[in-house]
This record gives C-alpha cells, structure tokens and sequence, in this order.
C-alpha cells in the first residue's frame, strides 16, 4: 500500500511503537513483543482457538478455508487460529499485529461498514482495503523500517537470519524487505 494511506498507516504503527513504555519495549530489542503491546497498551486479551466459527459473528468462510485470527472489539478479544498458531509461530505474531491494525485502525468504521447498504463489488473493494491496511500495519509493528535497515545491514541482506531476528515468517519479510530496500511494489 502505497501513498497517503500507507503514510497514514505507517504514521499510526511508528506512533504506537513510540509510545510503548521502555519497560516493556526498548525500541530497539527484538522481536517486538506484540502480544505485551495489545495486552499492556490496548487491554486486548488473546486467545488461541481450537474452533474460530465459535466466535460471535464469526464469518462463514468456503470448504478448504479457515480463519486466522479475528477481532472481537465488544469483548477485547483477539482470537488466533490455535492449530496454525502451533504449526507456524510467526503467523500468530503477524496474525495478532493485523488484528491490532484493525483495531487502530478500523473500530469505529467497520460497524457501519457492515450496515450499509452496498452492491457486492463495492463491499469487497472495501475489504480488501482494509485488510490489506491491517496486514500493512502488522508489517510496520513487527518490521519497524528503522530496524529492519539496521538488521539487514548487519546481516548483509541474509533473510533466513532476518526471519530469525523478526521472528517472520519468510513470505512476510521478503515482502518487507522489497518494499523498504528494494523498491518493489507492494503485492
């Protein structure tokens, strides 16, 4: 996501690390520990979820698919898929950083998003805007450009040792890193 949107969700993800108590995040030490920020700085709690269709208003989803995580604001809650969670680690930290987006971001518009009424083109579009915006924000949270500049200097660009260092899964700091230091466009 590129332009005023991106700034602006950048701007959010860096204001939020900055205001990160040094008690619980130096600013500098890594990983980021996301799950003590949405716990210590939002109040959110989250829960690892054998069953996410158990989730209030949880969406139906296709044969095949299953959900990652979802955002319960009127309850405080993240839930995160639990058997994806154990298989792949850096999912649930990517997975709880764009819940947080959503939160940040989202909150207070998405309760009119699903009320208004619109054709199914336009309620897509504006979903995918959003996730994408929250997938941005959980990038910025866990990569902050500042450090993965740092860390892919001292690692001369290595990404299985930047993946190491994030706690990343590869997809998503490959991702990053052609964003911030190579220039591609975002997918």
């Amino acid at each position: 996501m590129t332009g005023a949107g991106g700034d602006r969700v950048r701007e959010q993800a860096e204001r939020i690390l900055a205001d990160v108590p040094a008690w619980l995040w130096d600013g500098e030490r890594l990983p980021v520990p996301v799950e003590d920020i949405v716990d210590s700085c939002f109040g959110l709690h989250v829960r690892d979820v054998e069953d996410m269709s158990a989730a209030p208003g949880a969406p139906a989803v296709d044969g095949g698919q299953q959900l990652s995580g979802l955002l319960l604001p009127a309850r405080g809650e993240i839930w995160v898929n639990a058997d994806e969670a154990r298989r792949w680690p850096p999912r649930r930290r990517f997975t709880i950083g764009h819940e947080l987006g959503h939160w940040v971001l989202h909150r207070t518009g998405q309760e009119s998003l699903f009320c208004r009424r619109t054709t199914v083109q336009e309620a897509r579009a504006v979903v995918a805007d959003i996730e994408e915006e929250a997938s941005q924000f959980a990038a910025e949270l866990l990569m902050p450009r500042w450090l993965l500049v740092r860390e892919h200097a001292a690692c001369n660009g290595d990404i299985d040792a930047l993946c190491a260092r994030f706690a990343s899964s590869r997809a998503a700091m490959e991702r990053r890193v052609g964003q911030l230091l190579v220039g591609e466009p975002p997918r």
